[in-house]
């Protein structure tokens, strides 16, 4: 196993044996056995049943099985805000959305920029045992720009972040940018950029363009983003840390991202689901609920981040989930607070995009959904092969389960949901964390979920 930073303290592994049936891993060859033993993957063959003791069996009836998804991006609002979301509900829905493993951006009240507050969500979400939530510190004290967080406090704190970001907030000032970096660069620790140079923003809400002018919206640009987005890789270049690009939006970003690797920087950067998805064309109806950072864009973005995610030089899937109160989107467009739930259904977006056109297998999904964001954050125990040895952290989808999106049977504790009436395809059965089941389909069907 890569020999990658220990996490805080985890939640003790299922004590029972767990043996699954009829499971295809990455979706590929006949289906297999699968036994689980005190967290771990123990044995895997085609008829472990019959000479094979086991506690508790799940009949995968043919389905995929994957490595549990990782989250590099949400947003679980505890502390301060947990009339929205709270680690309890947000774990939750993160084990319906198949993850296993989810990293939770600062911008709290307060900000999770003491590690004291770091540890109280690590533990919280230790002891709820259904996801792994990893506090993210924030760069700059109280998210203000002005002056730096004790990374190294926080990287030793019981919680063990790992991954610092203003999320909601750019850095904008290039030297304490550069400062991070030198200090990041020391303990090891992945830096998170939110990239907006915020001069260019001010009071916009929907992408720069046609759609905008028509509505009356104030414009954001794409400048806004590949400037800082430049900017980060050269920092990236010349202090030598690694950084990673919060939820690219533009054909632009796509690529300078094709310059930095070309040129061997350290920069990573993820995608969200509604960014590979959704145009801003949603935005004619006014719906507080398609109000985002950054914005939704134009179809030649959406399809320059499809081929870039394909290609390798976006990394990863990230969700951004962001969950807001009815107060705060039922109202005028422009004062809606930005964000969108993701976590129930972006598997299910990325299998409809790649999967069911043929644009990609489960192999890919694996790769950009539980494999490179473990990589980037260094984390063990996730993303890990579907091997004998390894964590039995995993997930069953079924590939051909239609359904709609219901708000009203979101796991969330939030309805702003932009997927409402989107018709899927596939849909996550079972969830399991350290061989523990955390989600569960039928469970949810029975009781009208």
């Amino acid at each position: 196993m890569t020999n990658y930073p220990e996490t805080g303290r985890l939640s003790a592994p299922a004590e029972k044996s767990l043996l699954l049936t009829n499971v295809r891993p990455y979706g590929e060859g006949e289906p297999v056995q699968l036994l689980i033993e005190n967290g771990v993957i123990a044995a895997i063959g085609a008829n472990l049943e019959s000479n094979t003791s086991f506690d508790e069996s799940i009949d995968g009836q043919g389905n995929v099985l994957l490595p549990g998804l990782v989250d590099m991006h949400v947003h679980l609002r505890e502390p301060g805000r947990e009339d929205t979301e709270t680690i309890e509900t947000g774990s939750k829905a993160a084990a319906k959305g198949g993850f296993t493993a989810v990293f939770t951006m600062a911008n709290t009240t307060p900000v999770t920029d003491q590690p004291i507050i770091a540890e109280s969500v690590w533990a919280k979400s230790q002891a709820l045992g259904l996801c792994d939530v990893h506090p993210v510190g924030s760069i700059t004290k109280g998210l203000e720009g002005k002056t730096l967080t004790e990374f190294g406090m926080m990287a030793r704190s019981d919680a063990k972040v790992r991954m610092f970001s203003d999320d909601g907030k750019c850095v904008q000032d290039p030297q304490l940018m550069r400062r991070a970096l030198e200090y990041a660069k020391g303990l090891d620790v992945l830096l998170a950029q939110h990239a907006e140079d915020h001069r260019m923003t001010q009071g916009a809400s929907a992408h720069e363009g046609e759609t905008a002018a028509k509505l009356g919206l104030r414009g954001w640009p794409r400048v806004a983003e590949e400037s800082i987005v430049a900017r980060d890789a050269l920092l990236a270049r010349d202090y030598g840390n690694r950084m990673h690009i919060c939820h690219a939006s533009t054909e632009g970003t796509v690529e300078l991202l094709k310059w930095a690797k070309s040129q061997d920087i350290p920069l990573t950067a993820e995608v969200t689901p509604h960014h590979l998805l959704l145009t801003d064309e949603k935005l004619v109806t006014y719906d507080g609920v398609f109000r985002v950072n950054p914005p939704l864009r134009e179809e030649r973005d959406t399809l320059a981040l499809r081929q870039a995610l394909l290609d390798g030089l976006i990394d990863v899937v990230a969700t951004d989930h962001a969950p807001h109160g009815s107060e705060d989107k039922c109202v005028e467009f422009e004062n809606a607070k930005p964000g969108m739930l993701g976590l129930e259904s972006s598997l299910a977006v990325i299998a409809k995009i790649f999967v069911a056109t043929g644009l990609a297998d489960w192999r890919f999904v694996a790769r950009v959904m539980s494999e490179r964001p473990a990589e980037i954050t260094k984390l063990p125990g996730h993303g890990r092969p579907i091997e004998v040895g390894e964590p039995a952290n995993l997930t069953i989808v079924d590939p051909e389960h239609p359904w709609v999106s219901d708000s009203t049977q979101l796991a969330s504790k939030s309805e702003n949901n932009p997927y409402e009436g989107e018709e899927f395809g596939a849909r996550v059965t079972h969830t399991i964390l350290r061989g523990t089941v955390t989600y569960e389909l039928g469970a949810d069907e029975a009781e009208g979920k």
